[in-house]
């Protein structure tokens, strides 16, 4: 199953590396470009066509006082501030999936920064690309200056080649910004367990009030993101609180149908508790433990009472196992988004929805033998997984995948039980609402694990493929339709035809793909 266009996360942010250089390189000669915006004055760098404005602040700091609580508005200031250089992620543990000689980014409570790439500050009202960055709810930032992370999220050559603007933030990320504190210390923390996503919101609400002085419309917003980012959009959609900030939403391997119940986040709070040996009549001690013991108590908890990385086991839904992620409050997420129905308040957002094409080898890549396995080895993992049902779930799978080796079939029935299936049910939930339109695609780009769109979706990489993909997605951030004249014309995904877009070199449209398959997850 080896294919050297596959890339994983390891590999696609190595491919942005040599992005990264360049855009050092051109940075060191650049022209600084000044912006307004409703707080003060920012300077970023014009460098290739494009300018660039990082850490720009779009909340106060969260830390202190403000621990779990909705992050203050951001302080004003006079004069011009730099924007040059990315702000802090948030705290955070080590990322399982990113290399160990990586530098790490600096982290700090006070991590609410935003970065804005467009071709020009001026009067453009430009669709607005608005990106959260992966990394489930627990890891990850959207810019930081060191390599390869200053170049995985680079707008530029999305803003410089399709004339939009791109925006992607930093926010509050597992224990700091999901620890659910209601039920301990009273109704001043109702919302700690969605401050993660109210930063996000604040976010938007920035580009709602700033945005036109960068050259964006801020009445032409797409929301988009992959893995925890796709989740944190599929939240979005259901969240009050975001209604009218956006207008369009896409959602890449990332469909989280239901989240948190308030009484599991309740329960984990607790467990926070007894790791770091304070009773519930202490709970306020929380509030100044130092954030790296915060941090090093939620990753001692049980797999069950926490986010162990930036993903779940395959045998479970996308929220099943994640401790620090956003709960169903009742207020700010009234909700689950995706079950039993899609959030009839975003009916008239028009979405993009997918995965790709063998999600789980990136779960895999550590062992090779995975894609390398017999028909033996395939049945007595099967056997382990489905018991009594595997012989069933074989046999669909080989009639539905003639000639597919083993390790493929593997892949194939792992990746639909991971994501595959939620992307299906949350675009066939959707488009019940008979409201704006709901688009399906399957990224199938050689092996296609786990995030391998990316740096084609980002405009990163030369050829066919990337100028599909990044085309399609900033028509859609344009007009809400992500056809163009370089690919087959994309129609609506419908509980009749369930037509889905095959992103490749040479996109195809195919009705129901697998059919078999799918039938027998419903099943």
């Amino acid at each position: 199953m080896q294919n050297p266009n596959d890339l994983s996360r390891r590999a696609l942010l190595r491919a942005c590396s040599a992005l990264g250089t360049l855009a050092a390189a051109r940075a060191q000669s650049s022209q600084t470009v000044t912006a307004k915006t409703v707080y003060g004055q920012v300077r970023g760098a014009r460098h290739d066509n494009v300018v660039v404005f990082k850490g720009i602040p779009f909340a106060g700091s969260p830390a202190g006082e403000g621990r779990f609580k909705p992050a203050p508005k951001p302080n004003p200031w006079t004069g011009v501030r730099d924007a040059l250089l990315y702000g802090a992620q948030s705290m955070q543990p080590a990322d399982p999936n990113w290399p160990k000689e990586w530098k790490p980014a600096i982290s700090s409570e006070d991590c609410l920064f935003l970065n804005v790439w467009t071709p020009a500050v001026d009067a453009g009202h430009r669709p607005v690309m608005f990106y959260s960055h992966g990394g489930g709810f627990a890891t990850g930032n959207g810019g930081a200056d060191v390599a390869p992370q200053d170049a995985m999220h680079d707008g530029g050559p999305l803003a410089r080649d399709y004339d939009v603007v791109v925006v992607t933030h930093n926010h509050r990320l597992g224990i700091m910004g999901y620890l659910y504190l209601g039920d301990l210390l009273g109704e001043e923390y109702a919302a700690s367990g969605v401050a993660g996503m109210l930063d996000i919101a604040a976010a938007l609400a920035w580009v709602r009030d700033n945005i036109a002085e960068f050259g964006g419309d801020p009445g032409k917003v797409m929301i988009w993101g992959e893995s925890g980012g796709g989740a944190k959009t599929t939240t979005l959609t259901a969240m009050p609180r975001a209604q009218g900030l956006y207008q369009r939403a896409s959602v890449e391997s990332g469909s989280m149908l239901r989240l948190k119940t308030r009484d599991t986040a309740s329960e984990t709070a607790r467990a926070v508790l007894q790791s770091l040996d304070l009773p519930q009549t202490d709970a306020r001690r929380l509030l100044t433990v130092p954030a790296e013991k915060l941090i090093a108590a939620g990753q001692a908890l049980p797999r069950a009472n926490r986010n162990a990385g930036a993903f779940p086991s395959i045998t479970i839904g996308m929220a099943d196992n994640l401790g620090f992620a956003p709960m169903v409050d009742g207020h700010e997420i009234p909700a689950n988004p995706y079950d039993p129905v899609a959030p009839a308040i975003s009916a008239k957002v028009p979405m993009i929805v997918g995965t790709n094409q063998f999600e789980t080898q990136f779960l895999f890549r550590g062992n090779p033998a995975i894609l390398k396995m017999d028909d033996a080895a395939l049945r007595q993992r099967l056997d382990a997984m489905f018991a009594d049902k595997a012989a069933h779930v074989l046999e669909v799978y080989r009639r539905s995948r003639p000639g597919a080796s083993p390790g493929d079939l593997f892949l194939a029935i792992t990746t639909a039980q991971w994501m595959g299936m939620d992307a299906i049910r949350m675009a066939e939930r959707k488009a019940a609402l008979h409201g704006a339109p709901v688009f399906m695609y399957v990224f199938a780009h050689g092996a296609a694990g786990h995030a391998a769109e990316m740096p084609y979706k980002f405009d990163h990489v030369p050829g066919k493929t990337a100028r599909n993909m990044s085309r399609a997605w900033a028509s859609f951030a344009r007009n809400g339709d992500p056809s163009h004249d370089e690919i087959p014309k994309w129609p609506a995904y419908t509980l009749a035809d369930r037509a889905t877009m095959f992103i490749d070199d040479e996109c195809r449209v195919v009705n129901d793909p697998y059919r078999e398959e799918r039938l027998l997850w419903e099943a």
